[in-house]
């Protein structure tokens, strides 16, 4: 396909999917803007786990050394109950042993930077809302806040759960009635979630950052609805989740809350405060026979690294219409499917209109099923931290799985 032949992409939402499809497309040589409603992006969330399915990406852009360089190898889980007394640890080297890559975690801010550089600053367009996304004269138009036009052959929504893209493109489905009932109900979720990474930590107080490989806790709680995770950093700080599981009540109440708040699609600060006090006297281990609570970590945190965010729970049945396509919401499978992207629209022969259905045809074909059992498996992981009966089941069989199963389940991508 010769330059000319190549299509224009045109990426709403400079998240990591949005990145990394931006970074993947300029290895390429094909043409692309990003645009991102924020004047910049803050420094929020916790770590990431990348691994078999992500490290050879990284190989190929040339960021490998770099992105180990700022993670730390984690060979294995913990898990606590509240107590902290342990339970058998889950062993992730198997998986390494099969594919040739282990697993790292590495602060999220972090990640996102590395990703960030590798997208030429001018062709991301910062603290500009796209209003409108049409299609004239067989284009895809960008219409955005400063009342500037961007014009292009593809529209790429990869702006989160709470899509611009997505609700535009929707607006016009519905209209036609070809939208689907089940993507017209509101998004779903039964957790919330209090993420934030700490200061630079003493080890002499935090024995756990001075350690050469990552442990990655998690604790459950035994009468309350709760789970709590930790991750120490290479850079000797210490990243740290806690999950709230809601009951179909308070999901629904939650839900109310949330549609009330204009700015429902950004991680929000001004009810973190609250799930802090609610949750800070909750036990940590800290490793040299040391042990903490959460409120050690909330007090060495900045605050403004300190949100609160809902947990979405849905996989939307319409990726695309038209020239409009869209990338799945959560990290990892908005990149695996910023991936997949990238190689159909570096390897369209042509840029017509029944060439690019072909394509978006292609990526949902592709993508789906791995979504859908990704999905799935989130749902099983969440049994993990029931703390009924199920859960309990599902933590023993998942903690006992044999090697040559766990070879099977890690190598699998989401």
């Amino acid at each position: 396909m010769s330059k000319e032949d190549k299509p224009t992409v045109l990426i709403v939402g400079a998240g990591l999917g949005g990145l990394m499809l931006g970074a993947l497309l300029e290895k390429s040589g094909v043409p692309y803007t990003i645009f991102e409603r924020s004047a910049a992006v803050k420094p929020l969330g916790s770590a990431m786990v990348l691994g078999p399915t992500l490290l050879p990406v990284f190989e190929q852009l040339g960021i490998y050394d770099e992105l180990l360089a700022i993670g730390k190898y984690l060979p294995q889980t913990l898990t606590y109950k509240e107590s902290l007394q342990p339970m058998p640890p889950l062993d992730l080297t198997p998986v390494e042993e099969f594919t040739g890559y282990g697993n790292y975690t590495v602060s999220r801010p972090m990640f996102y930077d590395l990703i960030l550089k590798q997208v030429p600053p001018h062709k991301v367009q910062f603290g500009h809302r796209v209003l409108n996304i049409t299609e004239e004269d067989n284009k895809a138009v960008v219409h955005l806040s400063n009342n500037t036009i961007f014009v292009g052959d593809i529209i790429v929504g990869a702006d989160g759960a709470y899509s611009a893209v997505r609700q535009r493109m929707y607006e016009q489905l519905r209209v036609k009635g070809e939208l689907p009932k089940a993507d017209q109900e509101d998004l779903p979720f039964s957790c919330t979630c209090l993420v934030g990474q700490t200061g630079v930590l003493d080890p002499e107080k935090f024995p756990i950052v001075a350690l050469p490989k990552c442990l990655f806790n998690s604790v459950h709680g035994q009468e309350k609805p709760f789970s709590w995770h930790t991750f120490n950093t290479a850079q000797g700080t210490i990243c740290w989740m806690v999950l709230e599981h809601l009951s179909k009540k308070s999901s629904k109440a939650a839900m109310e809350q949330r549609f009330r708040d204009t700015n429902n699609s950004e991680w929000g600060d001004n009810p973190a405060q609250a799930m802090c006090n609610e949750t800070r006297t909750f036990p940590l281990p800290l490793e040299g026979g040391k042990t903490g609570t959460l409120g050690d970590l909330y007090d060495a945190t900045p605050k403004e690294y300190i949100s609160k965010v809902m947990l979405e729970e849905k996989v939307f049945k319409t990726w695309h219409h038209r020239r409009f396509v869209l990338l799945g919401d959560g990290a990892v499978t908005a990149m695996h499917d910023a991936i997949a992207l990238a190689n159909l629209l570096y390897a369209m022969p042509t840029k017509t209109s029944s060439e690019i259905t072909t394509v978006f045809e292609e990526y949902h074909k592709e993508r789906y099923p791995a979504v859908m059992e990704s999905y799935n498996n989130s749902k099983q992981l969440a049994k993990i931290f029931d703390t009924g009966i199920e859960g309990t089941i599902v933590n023993y069989l998942t903690t006992h799985m044999p090697t040559w199963l766990w070879r099977q389940v890690g190598t699998s991508s989401p």
